[in-house]
């Protein structure tokens, strides 16, 4: 079944335009020229900013022209991730959707509804013709996945909008008024290298897969299997007897790591005994992690090492300590907050060769005091084992106002229209509304959507029937902006 046979039509026709177009962070070109023609072909005022976010304005419908100008923002860009044994070229291919029942996935990748549902709705309010609504900014933001450069780079002046409607919350209940800011912590290490005879050893392949992964945010909290680190439990257990001759674990800094590999070598009359060792600490892993990751892979594969170097024994002691001890997941809860995560860090990446060991994280808190403690002991982790440390992409949280007149707003309409009251929270992601924040003070905002599971993993699933919700909330919500002052 076609997903642009679905209501409401006009949206999921622009979903399924949108997943035809690639737009990884950073490498949004492509979609940026889609927006722009876009724009350009409905005959609305259409803008690029220096940066590359996109500015489509719409006048309001008549009998909304006294009606206050509102901002309605979504990012363009998705994270690109798939399965190891699916075959998919992110740069040349459209997303392939299946639809299963109420929700609609991918074919063993991300599917691009966070935040490709909020694009497609702003763009079937922008191409319609019967729906009322009040003037209306569209604001298409770049790189939000991978930094958020786009909303800290927007140029000011162009925005005249005072509340602004972000699409970028995943649970159709939920109405979000706060969120953690992040940071990006990279530490690396030079290595040198050691020839051996490789006639004296076998090779081994430890494999990590099926973990479930996730956002690195809003997922952080479900304590789900990192495979950095369970690839670090495994190896640290044999580390004498072992050397390592590369490692990959994990991809993009925002996402929970699903899988990893090692080639290892091992003295060959070493090898049975080790393998049993490795073994042993693999059924601990699958023990602990039976019930949150059920379809978790740990393999070792034999096979014939050639004359690769290897890790010094010394530096691979001292990388697997420093990942041993290097916090991964949540820090600290938040003491005002139920079951809101103040600060976390997830281990995103690690890389390891004959030349430098790289180890990426991705830092998060919606305290900025707690976030830079969360930096500082990493560092010193990171440090006293001898890595060099570099920070990078820094931004704010949002900070929550149970006094907005939006949100009053919102939730008024929500109750009315559902017979219960919204779930209004923070949320331990990153958002740009506190970004936005800053280049225009004053703005008055709030993040709402409909439910999408297993963002920035192949899991990725967004619910059908959310989204017709979520559709006919917003066309309520358009018709009851305040009128201006």
């Amino acid at each position: 079944m076609s997903i642009t046979h679905l209501e409401p039509q006009q949206l999921w026709q622009h979903f399924a335009d949108i997943n035809a177009v690639p737009r990884a962070s950073k490498d949004e070109d492509r979609i940026i020229q889609f927006m722009l023609d876009f724009g350009q072909s409905l005959g609305l005022d259409t803008y690029k900013d220096s940066v590359g976010n996109v500015i489509i304005k719409k006048p309001a419908t008549l009998s909304m022209s006294d009606r206050a100008t509102i901002i309605i923002q979504s990012h363009l860009d998705m994270v690109h991730q798939k399965n190891n044994d699916t075959v998919f070229d992110f740069d040349a291919e459209g997303i392939r959707m299946i639809v299963e029942g109420d929700w609609i996935r991918a074919d063993g990748t991300t599917l691009g509804a966070d935040n490709g549902i909020g694009v497609a709705t702003i763009m079937a309010i922008l191409a319609s013709k019967d729906i009322e609504h009040p003037a209306i900014e569209a604001l298409f933001t770049i790189d939000e996945e991978t930094g958020m450069t786009g909303a800290k780079g927007l140029e000011k002046g162009i925005l005249s909008g005072k509340i602004l409607l972000n699409l970028d919350t995943e649970e159709d209940d939920e109405i979000g008024i706060g969120c953690a800011g992040g940071i990006d912590v990279t530490a690396t290490s030079k290595l040198q290298g050691k020839f051996i005879d490789p006639s004296e050893y076998y090779g081994a392949l430890v494999s990590i897969k099926g973990l479930q992964g996730g956002h690195s945010g809003m997922d952080i909290i479900k304590g789900l299997g990192n495979a950095n680190k369970l690839m670090n439990r495994i190896l640290i257990a044999v580390d004498s007897q072992i050397h390592i001759q590369s490692l990959v674990g994990g991809s993009l800094r925002n996402a929970i790591p699903r899988e990893s590999t090692a080639n290892i070598i091992i003295r060959k009359e070493m090898y049975d005994n080790v393998c049993l060792s490795m073994n042993k600490i693999i059924g601990d892993i699958k023990l602990e992690y039976a019930l949150l990751e059920p379809k978790l892979s740990i393999t070792i594969e034999k096979y014939s090492p050639g004359s690769d170097a290897i890790i010094h024994p010394d530096d691979q002691a001292r990388i697997l300590k420093v990942i041993a001890g290097a916090h991964n997941g949540v820090y600290r809860m938040s003491p005002g907050i139920d079951n809101l995560v103040e600060a976390s860090n997830n281990i995103a990446k690690v890389e390891i060769n004959k030349d430098q060991a790289s180890i990426l994280c991705l830092t998060r808190s919606s305290v900025e005091s707690t976030k830079a403690e969360v930096v500082n002991a990493l560092r010193s982790v990171f440090e006293l084992g001898g890595f060099e440390v570099a920070t990078s992409g820094d931004y704010p949280g949002w900070t929550p106002n149970l006094k907005s007149p939006i949100l009053a707003t919102l939730s008024s309409i929500y109750e009315q229209k559902y017979g219960q009251k919204p779930h209004v929270a923070a949320c331990h992601a990153g958002l740009e509304c506190g970004i936005l924040a800053e280049r225009y003070p004053g703005l008055d905002m709030v993040s709402y959507g409909p439910t999408i599971r297993g963002a920035h993993s192949p899991d990725e699933k967004v619910c059908i029937s959310s989204v017709q919700k979520f559709w006919d909330y917003t066309m309520d919500i358009l018709k009851n902006i305040p009128k201006a002052s």
